[in-house]
């Protein structure tokens, strides 16, 4: 019963989040709470065990923390799908100007932004932002996907 509770819990949530972006809109926690806290939330409910880097302590404009949210929520989404992972590791953190997100993960890799429309629109949105967009596999697997968002003086 607990575990029915739990994902009848996660299946509601996740049914709001997805009329929230149907409609256009941020994550309710986004706006509300900030980057930092929209990160974990996602961070926690990942399927496949992640941790999360978070180096921010402030907000940043509505469309770098959206474009950031979005990075992770689709990353993770790629890692829960199709990576095979063991492990995924979120890293934020505000340097030199930049907003920087990284999703790591230890599974097959082998992800390109030409393979799928996810990634692909992510490059757009990151690039739309005035940013950076990388997605890289290493020789033993596992994939990054990174952004660099310029952060508005």
């Amino acid at each position: 019963r607990e575990a029915l509770s739990a994902a009848s819990k996660e299946l509601r949530g996740a049914s709001e989040e997805l009329r929230e972006l149907a409609h256009g809109l941020d994550p309710a926690i986004l706006r509300e709470s900030g980057l930092g806290p929209a990160i974990r939330s996602l961070v926690d409910r990942c399927p496949t065990p992640a941790s999360l880097e978070l180096q921010i302590d402030k907000r940043f404009s509505r469309p770098v923390e959206t474009t950031a949210y979005f990075v992770v929520a689709e990353a993770l989404a790629n890692v829960t799908k199709h990576a095979l992972a063991s492990n995924v590791v979120v890293r934020v953190r505000a340097d030199a100007g930049l907003l920087v997100v990284e999703v790591e993960d230890d599974g097959r890799g082998g992800a390109e932004t030409a393979r799928g429309s996810g990634l692909r629109g992510l490059a757009d949105r990151v690039a739309a932002a005035g940013g950076r967009f990388d997605v890289g596999s290493g020789a033993r697997g596992g994939t990054r996907v990174a952004a660099e968002l310029p952060i508005p003086a």
